[in-house]
């Protein structure tokens, strides 16, 4: 019996020890046994994030974010500068050209064509007089040629009128074979145009900072159109 009466009051300390902890909770026994705002915090699987570089905005949606950093709005200001650099410079070409182009001009080489009698070998010769012309972008004059206003200024000269397009000179003729162009026929690709050279080659003029030249055609994806047919 002694035994027994020591075994219930061992139980009951232990009960009366173990109620706190699971029938009580904290915040309901006064300000002292409160939860902290950062054990509150905790619990809540609240975070704070440090970011360190140079991240200037971000855009989230559900799935995904995208940030745009500094550097990448460093990269597109100095693009939109060169691009406005380009512009001004080729503003002021074309106003040099416009002033050292004393020669007649397309139009009065149509009124009066220095080449009555067209073929295509007697273009082609017309045409190689221009070569070492320096490139300007809508140049249609021996001061400066773009692609187009090359074979335009040659073509008028035999009384033939053109408009200042690749795609449009193209569309005034007829589509040939390769093997049956001769040189004078014209070589048309997308947004660009020359003269068939024989043998593969183009002579036109072919971009900023390069003149009237005749080398091989470079690309698969050209036609040939005969003017005259």
């Amino acid at each position: 019996m002694k035994n027994v009466g020591v075994m219930a009051i061992a139980l009951g300390l232990v009960g009366t020890i173990a109620i706190p902890a699971y029938a009580v909770a904290p915040d309901s026994i006064g300000p002292h046994f409160a939860s902290s705002d950062e054990a509150k915090l905790t619990r809540a699987g609240a975070q704070s994030v440090e970011v360190d570089g140079d991240v200037v905005a971000a855009a989230a949606t559900k799935d995904s974010f995208a940030v745009t950093t500094g550097e990448e709005i460093r990269a597109a200001a100095a693009a939109e500068a060169a691009a406005a650099a380009a512009r001004a410079a080729a503003e002021a070409q074309m106003a040099s050209y416009a002033a050292s182009n004393s020669g007649p001009s397309v139009s009065d080489l149509l009124a009066n064509p220095p080449y009555p009698n067209f073929d295509l070998a007697s273009v082609y010769g017309v045409a190689t007089q221009y070569i070492g012309t320096p490139y300007v972008y809508g140049g249609a004059s021996p001061a400066g040629f773009d692609c187009s206003g090359f074979v335009m200024y040659v073509y008028a000269q035999f009384g033939i009128g053109m408009p200042h397009s690749s795609a449009g000179q193209g569309a005034m003729g007829t589509r040939i074979s390769e093997a049956d162009a001769v040189p004078g026929d014209l070589v048309i690709m997308s947004g660009h145009d020359g003269f068939y050279a024989g043998n593969g080659m183009i002579l036109h003029a072919p971009y900023e900072g390069a003149s009237v030249r005749v080398q091989p055609i470079w690309t698969s994806d050209y036609y040939i159109v005969r003017i005259g047919i």
